[in-house]
């Protein structure tokens, strides 16, 4: 009998990919708080997961002759715009402490994420064992 890792980790394995992702966008921003006309970016976390859970529901079809279901094909992990309380003359709308509250903020979800997973694989590593 083999293990699938997609049923043992469930929606923890993409969670850490979406905050590693995340974590890249946002330090794009700090790094670009001077460019004149940047524009601040940001991912919506709940919605990519959502959208993932969903399609590791989704359904199959296993013959030509089944119905397929009817998908939205909107890609919910696109990057989106922040809104600014605030925007610079310049037309930037990064601000900085937000940026930097964010960043530490999805740090700390990840390494929550992150540990969750590690102690995942040390309860399959105990269950393979026999312990």
């Amino acid at each position: 009998m083999s293990i699938s890792f997609q049923n043992a980790l469930g929606i923890h394995e993409k969670a850490v990919g979406v905050r590693v992702q995340r974590a890249e966008v946002l330090a794009n921003n700090l790094v670009n708080a001077d460019t004149p006309g940047f524009k601040s970016r940001d991912l919506d976390f709940k919605a990519i997961l959502k959208g993932a859970a969903e399609d590791s529901m989704a359904m199959t079809a296993t013959h030509e002759g089944h119905f397929g279901s009817a998908q939205a094909s909107e890609d919910s992990g696109d990057l989106l715009y922040r809104n600014p309380s605030q925007p610079s003359i310049d037309g930037n709308t990064v601000d900085s402490q937000v940026e930097i509250a964010e960043y530490l903020k999805n740090s700390m979800d990840y390494q929550a994420s992150f540990q969750f997973l590690n102690n995942k694989f040390k309860g399959l590593t105990a269950a393979i064992r026999g312990e």
